[in-house]
């Protein structure tokens, strides 16, 4: 069974360590409200993300877990204040966002035109599933 994980760019920035298909990784996982990530990743796909990656004291009481990096895209979206705003925000801009499938992740991306970098989707698979899976098969 593989996960949706969002991991924030400014967390990798921060204090997060470079990963990439294959890598297997200890994050503290949170679950999320999917809505909460329907602007920057669009509705549907924002339905799909089961958790977060979180390093920076609020995930306190929580369990680190190992899982196995799948695949990575980045997240791209427009910023900007919403019309009939008033407090002069940016927010992610619904309907702009770019998808792309990358290699590797730590923090930083490709600038692209119109767009700002977000954050990662990260697939991945939990390691007891591996685990689990391999003595099923008698590995």
């Amino acid at each position: 069974m593989t996960l949706t994980i969002w991991v924030d760019d400014w967390q990798m920035q921060c204090c997060g360590e470079s990963f990439a298909p294959g890598d297997v990784v200890s994050w503290t996982l949170l679950e999320v409200d999917p809505e909460e990530y329907a602007d920057v990743v669009g509705g549907e796909r924002a339905e799909g993300i089961d958790f977060r990656e979180e390093h920076h004291g609020q995930g306190e009481g929580y369990v680190a877990t190992s899982v196995e990096v799948v695949s990575i895209v980045e997240v791209h979206c427009r910023y900007g204040v919403l019309p009939g705003a008033t407090d002069k925000v940016n927010h992610p801009v619904p309907g702009t966002t770019v998808l792309v499938p990358v290699e590797k992740a730590d923090g930083w991306a490709k600038a692209r035109a119109d767009v700002r970098f977000s954050g990662y989707l990260v697939t991945a698979r939990r390691v007891t599933d591996l685990t689990e899976g391999a003595a099923a098969f008698g590995r």
